[in-house]
Parts: C-alpha cells; sequence; structure tokens
C-alpha cells in the first residue's frame, strides 16, 4: 500500500489579476512548447494574450468578465493554471447558454453569476486546464475540483469550460461534469503547395466559382497585404479599429474589445498577428485580424467601411488559406458559425465544452439534452461534410 503521508499536497488558489504572476511562470504551463523559441500552439492562452485583455479594460469591472484565474502547485510548486472568470452574463462566448439560463429563472433561480474557464470572446479550440508537461492528470484533477469547490463556496449556479480539447472534454466526463458537442468550419492542410493546388482538389464547379470569386475581390480597385511582425503600424490599428467597431455594433451592439487592447497588440502581440489590410487609393476600407499559432492560423475578427463584392470572403478566408500553406500550417479556423463557409473548402469539425451545474434536477435534465444535441450534431457534421466542395473518388460516388 501506498504510505498516504507520503501523497503530494496540492493546492489551488485563486488570483484575480495576471500581474501576481509572473509571465514565464504563466507561460511554463500554457505553452512549454515555446521553450524552444517557437510559436506557442495557443496563443490565445499565453499571458501576454490574457493580460493584454486585462490591461486593456476588455475583462475585468463593469465587462461582465472578472478574472478568477486558478493555479495548482504540488508540494508548493507551480503545476497547472486554468483562465477562469465570473460572469454576469452570456455574451462573448459562442457556445449558447441562453435557454439554460432562461430555464432556470423561470424556476425561480438567480443564473448569474456563473463561473467559465474560457478565453474571452475567443472561439478556438485549445487547452484549458494548462499544465506542466508530465503533470497533465494531476493538474487537470486538481483544476476541476478547484473550480467546482470555487462554484461551490460562491453559491453559483454552473461553471462551463468552453472551447477545451476532446481529450479534456472526454476526461472532464469522466470526472462527472457534462459534455457537450457543438461545431465550427475549419479549412485543412493536405499538403498544398499552392492555392492551385488546394482548388486541383475541389470539383469543377466550385474550383471556377472560387476563381470567380477572387478575381472579382481582387478588382476592387486597390490592394490587399498580409502583415505581421514589425510590418504592422500603429495606424493600421486606427483603421482596424474602425472595422471593428462596425461589425462589432452590428453583431452584438457594442464592440466585445476597447480600442486600448489594439494599442497593446501593437506593443506585446503583433509577432502573433496576421493582419489583413484591404487598401483603395492608399485608404484602408476593409480588414481581417487573424492570430498564428504553431500549426494553425486562427481567424478572428473582419470589418469594413465600404462594401465590395466577395472582398470579405477574399480577406478572411482566401487570404488565411494562402497564409497557412505559405507557413505549413495545418489549419485555418475561421471561426464560430457560418455555413457559407463550407462552399469554401472549410468543413465542419465538432468542438466541444464541459459544464457543471449545482441544481442536480437541473443537471440531469441538461445532461438528457446533450445526449440528443450530440446525436445531432454528429449528423449535421456527416450530411455537410457531404455536401463539401472537394472531389468526390469514384469508390464515394458509388456509395
Amino acid at each position: 500500500m501506498n504510505d498516504q503521508s507520503q501523497a503530494p499536497l496540492i493546492s489551488v488558489n485563486v488570483l484575480t489579476s495576471l500581474a501576481a504572476i509572473p509571465a514565464e511562470e504563466w507561460d511554463s504551463c500554457a505553452c512549454p512548447e515555446t521553450a524552444d523559441g517557437g510559436r506557442p500552439f495557443d496563443p490565445f492562452t499565453t499571458h501576454r494574450f490574457l493580460k493584454a485583455l486585462e490591461d486593456s479594460g476588455s475583462v475585468g469591472p463593469g465587462t461582465g468578465w472578472e478574472p478568477r484565474y486558478l493555479t495548482a502547485e504540488k508540494d508548493g510548486v507551480l503545476i497547472g493554471v486554468t483562465p477562469l472568470y465570473a460572469k454576469g452574463h452570456s455574451q462573448g462566448e459562442y457556445i449558447f447558454d441562453h435557454n439554460w439560463a432562461h430555464a432556470w429563472e423561470r424556476a425561480g433561480g438567480r443564473y448569474y453569476p456563473k463561473l467559465q474557464i474560457a478565453v474571452p470572446f475567443t472561439p478556438a479550440t485549445g487547452r484549458r486546464f494548462l499544465t506542466k508537461p508530465g503533470e497533465d492528470a494531476v493538474g487537470l484533477a486538481a483544476l476541476t475540483q478547484g473550480a467546482i469547490e470555487f462554484a461551490t463556496q460562491n453559491d453559483v449556479s454552473s461553471l462551463h469550460v468552453t472551447f477545451c480539447t476532446e481529450a479534456e472534454a472526454l476526461a472532464g466526463e469522466q470526472m462527472g461534469l457534462l459534455r457537450r458537442m457543438t461545431q465550427q468550419f475549419h479549412w485543412e492542410n493536405h499538403g498544398y503547395g499552392s492555392f492551385d493546388d488546394f482548388l486541383a482538389s475541389l470539383s469543377s464547379r466550385k474550383r471556377k466559382t472560387i476563381r470567380k470569386e477572387r478575381r472579382t475581390a481582387q478588382d476592387f480597385g486597390g490592394t490587399i497585404r498580409t502583415l505581421t511582425g514589425d510590418d504592422i503600424r500603429p495606424e493600421h490599428w486606427d483603421a482596424f479599429w474602425r472595422f471593428y467597431q462596425d461589425t462589432g455594433s452590428r453583431k452584438w451592439g457594442t464592440p466585445y474589445l476597447t480600442r486600448r487592447f489594439f494599442d497593446i497588440a501593437q506593443e506585446t502581440l503583433r509577432d502573433d498577428i496576421a493582419l489583413v489590410m484591404c487598401e483603395r487609393e492608399g485608404v484602408p476600407v476593409a480588414g481581417a485580424l487573424n492570430f498564428i499559432g504553431r500549426e494553425v492560423l486562427y481567424g478572428r475578427y473582419w470589418g469594413c467601411i465600404e462594401d465590395h463584392p466577395c472582398l470579405h470572403f477574399e480577406a478572411c478566408y482566401y487570404q488565411a488559406i494562402d497564409y497557412a500553406i505559405a507557413l505549413g500550417l495545418l489549419r485555418v479556423e475561421a471561426g464560430a458559425q457560418g455555413e457559407h463557409k463550407l462552399a469554401r473548402g472549410y468543413l465542419p469539425k465538432p468542438t466541444h465544452s464541459l459544464h457543471w451545474i449545482s441544481d442536480k434536477g437541473f443537471s440531469d435534465a441538461v445532461a438528457r439534452y446533450l445526449i440528443e444535441e450530440r446525436a445531432a450534431v454528429d449528423e449535421d457534421i456527416e450530411i455537410l461534410t457531404a455536401y463539401g466542395p472537394f472531389r468526390k473518388t469514384a469508390q464515394e460516388e458509388q456509395q
């Protein structure tokens, strides 16, 4: 039998600001792979990105996203961290629980505040339980249990872990959390050497449509450039802020990110960014913001001050594919929703989340719903994939 007196001492603590933990300590859990000097797999869980949200006032008092970061230590040594927030609403999450909130409150309960382990405003899959190499199982268990204990102590309705990895979702389910599956559209790089190589994999009709869209977009009367690092200048953020405000006001009522966020991005995040700028007569008229991971390009925001046919498709989807091929990236994740992405080579892929609900009766009802929802999402992915733009093999056509 094991000597229980020798069992490691695990402790979980709550931080209300990333200023309380040095960047190198957080990143030793969030992106240990950067020790070789390369990019992080997930740029959104780095200390610099999350601190940019905090320092810019995009999260914090008055935003409905109150930081409650968790740290896990084993025998006094940091082994894991997670970005946890106390939420006063369900905005900026992209895995929707509005119906759950309405049902809870119709029954006389108080759904908010709730707790959310997530990257705010960012529907990109990545690890949410950020652990040092070799501490995955212990760190995940400690952070999960710590988050549930924190939720219980603060008498909140629920805890949600959004856009986690499939492995985390399955591990969380084994620990008693509810597993949910939703979907997004991703483009995958099958070793293409050029955009034309990608086009060659499509059916003739879809190939012609995309070529026509690209010609139409590129004939808008200006230039399209993708900028990164020191090529991005402060004036580009002035232009992009105008684009972002237009999109934010139409989609969300008010933009999630503050103007200060883009100033901080210029200072600390520009090497993580691929910024597509469309200019006409020297004036920026549209743009798309992407973040660069070690293997994935993440499309995040688009906006414009002039409408031009097909320019949205070009800036958001085709320029992203060009860039991913040039860098040898494996995938482009173009954000939430949008079945219009299907015809442009972006196929449906499952995304995952975990949920803990304090009320057992309500939790049981949600669990039954999620079983049916997963089956429906599976079927939807299968059907949509079959309607994708790629050429069918002779065997597939016979099936």
